[in-house]
């Protein structure tokens, strides 16, 4: 690529932000980083900053990855967006594409995994981490059909809760985790329940095992 890249990285996490930033600035082919801690911030400063490539987690308070990618992709069209989050569940995966997002990698891979990544997504192509790619492939038949039942119906705030409260936490836990109000919380559990024709919490984690969520031992 013959112009250095500008890269906005969007992470709750400081230590994380930090060593993204040295990572990532030890790239010839990367010129200006700016970091920022949540997705509202993300949309504020884009088109000030105008990025090349917006890494961002997927988990993060306030309105959250996959919002933030939607929004993103809102400001402007052509807006390169690569996931870089702890869940390597092919659900997630899925989410992100189809929120908008040109790639995904786990925090589990190696350092330079990253670094590819951005290049490839920045020269227009997708980059979804080999192992993740593999496991969509290998999803069973029914499966694939109950994770995009899911993907279909449910919102991306709703995904957000939905996971939490499949994984066990409840309404006020979710809420304090996603700085959202125990009311609005109980009102997306209401929702995501009727939506996907579920009664009770252990309906969700059953939903969500089968989608890979929670991993079965």
């Amino acid at each position: 690529m013959s112009e250095k890249l500008k890269v906005l990285l969007v992470d709750d996490h400081t230590v994380v932000r930090a060593g993204f930033r040295i990572l990532l600035s030890t790239q010839d082919f990367i010129d200006e980083i700016m970091d920022v801690d949540r997705g509202e911030l993300a949309c504020q400063n884009y088109n000030e900053f105008q990025p090349d490539v917006v890494v961002m987690d997927l988990s993060m308070p306030g309105i959250g990855g996959l919002e933030t990618i939607r929004r993103l992709i809102q400001l402007d069209a052509n807006a390169i967006v690569l996931v870089y989050s702890i869940h390597d569940e092919s659900i997630y995966v899925e989410r992100a594409l189809q929120a908008g997002a040109r790639g995904y990698v786990s925090k589990n891979s190696a350092a330079e995994v990253l670094a590819e990544a951005v290049a490839v997504v920045a020269s227009g192509k997708q980059y979804v981490e080999e192992g993740l790619l593999s496991e969509q492939q290998n999803n069973a038949h029914n499966d694939e059909e109950k994770l995009r039942e899911v993907v279909d119906v449910l919102s991306p705030r709703e995904f957000d809760v939905f996971c939490l409260l499949a994984n066990g936490m409840t309404a006020h836990g979710a809420a304090t985790d996603l700085c959202l109000g125990y009311k609005t919380v109980a009102n997306y559990s209401t929702q995501i329940k009727s939506k996907l024709n579920a009664s009770t919490a252990a309906d969700l984690a059953r939903i969500a095992m089968t989608l890979g969520i929670i991993k079965s031992h």
